[in-house]
């Protein structure tokens, strides 16, 4: 997965431009990471979903199962 990961960081964003400073550098990078690959790139280790569907899936099955608890208990 971090090989993944850096060749992504690689291709996408460090092979395509450069930075007058390391400064520049840092914060490209971490916009990136937060706005881009983190919450909406698909990733092969959530089924091909990305985090963020990935999130709300999960939540929306874990409501469902409780709710289902609850009922059953009545």
């Amino acid at each position: 997965m971090a090989e993944s990961f850096f060749a992504s960081l690689e291709c996408e964003l460090i092979a395509r431009r450069t930075w007058k400073t390391k400064s520049e550098a840092r914060l490209a990078v971490f916009t990136w990471i937060e706005s881009w690959y983190n919450p909406r790139r698909r990733h092969s280790g959530l089924n091909y979903q990305s985090p963020n569907n990935f999130e709300r899936k999960h939540q929306e099955t874990t409501n469902n199962t409780e709710n289902q608890i609850i009922h059953e208990l009545q």
